[in-house]
């Protein structure tokens, strides 16, 4: 960690002074900055067996994450960016993050190693194309979007290297484990498979035709060549995912929004049932596939799924959310996590009404499952990448999350977390377990 933090130490103090003076010089530019660090722990609690995948049920102190990242935007032409993200990661989650279907922590899974990590997270382009003129939209300087005018009504083109859920998925409460809850389950609609590699990036394009009050977006990007891989699958006629979001908002009373969201995945995938036939007659060799240990090699696995997210501000300082999703459970999990199904609903509370606006608190609850051939895949001693404890006495995975965020300064944050988790990974025999954590995070 000694090595994480020099690496820190110089993003912070060296590179924002650089870019703000470029900034300053150069309108056409765009930089932002943001630190997150996250330490969780857990007490002991009750488990009547353990397995490969389990979360440790001695307790575990002090796991430690960090993540930096540099958000730089640069203007090429009329209504055209490109953006750039230098990305540090490293530490560490409870049990290696696992052991919990919807894991506590949003951040572990851009974390590959404990050791700190260089890397580029993302890197693409923009295009906004006008399809009106009369109508315009401004949109104002933040993390991957320099300030300019663009139509209300138009089509933006993206390319290259990106994350699906800053385009996909969004939701005002309940979206970001940086600032809101922590929880994996409730950074998008947790049955969505959504393709990325092990720290959550992929490549590929995504076309929007965007108007005031109502959007639709599709996606075809790359998919993994192993279960939770970091290589891309560039056999794109026998690997990909495709994805189409409808997006509705309205300003009747107060502002509101509901997102339909479908996906395809075409994968290297095997199916449950087959892997399991295949192990009674003594045929082990697709078992590793669903760890991501090895690659498989043949094609075919098809995973589909829809998702429903709605927000509502009640009032200015009060805000509700609530998300549906289901996936068919029949192939392995490839990208995301071990959940087939999945509902959620929260309330956020902003801290006007104790002279706070900066704070805010969340609490929402969420409840997930898996199709009866996953069940059946665990309870015969077998392991996705996520979780497994040898055998299951099958229980919907239900966790209850709290949290506090202070704003103590305009770009300095810190939160308290409580994760309450009644049947880890899905088994009535384990837990329930209490995660507690501490975050800071830094954003300029």
């Amino acid at each position: 960690m000694k090595q994480l933090s020099i690496l820190l130490l110089v993003q912070i103090c060296t590179i924002p002074a650089f870019a703000q003076s470029l900034l300053d010089s150069n309108k056409n530019w765009s930089f932002h900055f943001q630190l997150t660090a996250i330490n969780q722990s857990h007490p002991a609690f009750t488990a009547k067996y353990s397995g490969n995948n389990s979360l440790v049920n001695e307790a575990e102190r002090q796991k430690l994450s960090v993540t930096t990242t540099l958000f730089i935007g640069r203007k090429l032409w009329k209504n055209a960016g490109i953006y750039v993200n230098p990305e540090i990661a490293g530490g560490s989650g409870l049990s290696s993050a696992k052991g919990i279907a919807g894991f506590t922590n949003g951040e572990t899974f851009r974390i590959g190693s404990a050791d700190p990590k260089l890397y580029i997270a993302r890197l693409y382009l923009t295009q906004h194309i006008s399809l009106k003129k009369n109508a315009d939209k401004k949109l104002e300087d933040g993390a991957n979007q320099v300030a300019e005018t663009v139509a209300a009504n138009r089509i933006t083109f993206t390319a290259g290297k990106i994350c699906l859920a800053d385009f996909f998925d969004k939701n005002t409460y309940s979206h970001d484990p940086r600032t809101q809850f922590l929880n994996w389950s409730l950074m998008s609609n947790a049955a969505w498979d959504y393709p990325a590699d092990t720290r959550g990036y992929t490549q590929g394009l995504i076309a929007e035709l965007v108007h005031p009050t109502w959007a639709v977006r599709i996606a075809s990007v790359l998919v993994p060549r192993k279960a939770n891989g970091l290589q891309l699958d560039y056999k794109i006629t026998k690997a990909h995912s495709e994805t189409l979001e409808i997006e509705k908002g309205w300003q009747a009373t107060k502002p509101g929004v509901v997102r339909l969201l479908m996906f395809r995945n075409v994968t290297q995938a095997p199916t449950y049932a087959t892997t399991l036939h295949d192990v009674k007659n003594g045929d082990s060799s697709s078992v590793d596939v669903y760890s991501g240990v090895k690659e498989w090699k043949k094609y075919g696995g098809v995973k589909y799924g829809l998702g429903i997210n709605a927000e509502q501000e009640i009032y200015p300082s009060l805000g509700v959310f609530f998300k549906a999703s289901y996936n068919d459970g029949k192939t392995a999990t490839w990208a995301f996590t071990e959940i087939d199904e999945s509902v959620s609903a929260g309330v956020n509370i902003k801290g006007s009404q104790w002279k706070r606006p900066g704070d805010n608190i969340g609490i929402a609850q969420v409840v997930n499952g898996i199709s009866k051939d996953h069940q059946q895949f665990l309870n015969a001693g077998l392991y996705g990448f996520i979780i497994g404890d040898g055998k299951l006495n099958y229980g919907h995975e239900s966790i209850t999350e709290i949290y506090y965020q202070a704003q103590i300064s305009s770009a300095f944050s810190l939160s308290f977390d409580c994760q309450f988790v009644l049947h880890p990974a899905y088994n009535k025999d384990r837990g329930p377990v209490n995660v507690l954590a501490f975050r800071g995070h830094v954003a300029l």
